[in-house]
């Protein structure tokens, strides 16, 4: 079975209906390639320090015009991080905090699943910025989610989750054939470690990854970008060189990733999880 895949790089600012137009354009693109499933980055639809909580505010308008692309488009949209006022349980967020929510859409347009980031960028980077916290504005999530697709299953990582192997081979555990990776690198650690890891995440899981970063200044924050997919044996089967706006999609064969499985059985010679 061959699935086509994307991977849409932004560089959102402040302003969220020019960012969504950004999308729109990226979602027509990719269903004119065939693509069956469309990965966004992290904060798609507002990269601002400080505008978090005012993104809440707009959540549901933010995923109605997912829904409305995805439905329109007949894509599976894996949207890669909306800031959310509410825990999956429906439980408010205490002020001024909020979850980091990552929306899972058919092609239908209809919500699938949710997936709130469990690790939290608190970090200090030889960079302008610095000191991260990213603890200060989100409350992280507790919860792996795999979401079933007709193309296979996705395993939910946002950014820095994907420093944690043990979350990635949680997610192959609960029948994770994709991990998705939406990203917001710093300039400076994304070019260190950005495709090794995705790279070493496919080898430790035999999952075909998916990135899909933010790129280019926002304020004050410079990101990496080089979104990029990368097959289960770890090959990097493509990637973006642009500091722009733009859609890196492959095909990923799924009986070669399954013979892979079989050749080498990770899973059944694990120890330690």
């Amino acid at each position: 079975m061959q699935v086509q895949v994307a991977a849409g790089q932004m560089s959102s600012q402040d302003d969220i209906w020019a960012n969504l137009a950004i999308i729109k354009h990226l979602a027509e693109q990719a269903a004119q390639s065939g693509v069956q499933l469309l990965v966004l980055p992290e904060n798609f639809a507002c990269f601002a320090a400080g505008q978090q909580y005012q993104t809440a505010l707009q959540f549901n308008q933010i995923c109605d015009f997912i829904g409305e692309l995805a439905a329109r488009f007949n894509l599976w949209i894996v949207a890669g991080s909306i800031p959310c006022l509410t825990r999956p349980d429906g439980q408010h967020v205490s002020e001024p905090r909020v979850r980091s929510a990552c929306i899972v859409f058919n092609a239908a347009g209809q919500i699938i699943a949710r997936y709130d980031k469990i690790h939290l960028f608190d970090v200090i980077v030889s960079d302008t910025t610095g000191h991260y916290l990213e603890s200060a504005t989100f409350e992280g999530g507790t919860e792996a989610v795999i979401v079933p697709t007709p193309f296979g299953s996705l395993g939910l990582m946002i950014c820095y989750d994907v420093r944690f192997p043990l979350l990635a081979l949680r997610l192959r555990q609960l029948g994770a054939d994709f991990l998705v990776v939406p990203a917001a690198f710093t300039f400076t650690t994304g070019q260190m470690h950005w495709l090794l890891l995705l790279q070493a995440r496919a080898i430790d899981t035999q999952c075909a990854v998916i990135g899909a970063a933010q790129t280019g200044q926002h304020g004050t924050r410079h990101t990496w970008g080089h979104s990029a997919i990368v097959a289960a044996d770890g090959h990097i089967v493509a990637q973006c060189e642009h500091e722009q706006p733009y859609l890196v999609s492959a095909i990923i064969d799924l009986t070669k990733q399954h013979t892979l499985r079989q050749q080498m059985p990770l899973m059944t010679h694990q120890r330690f999880i």
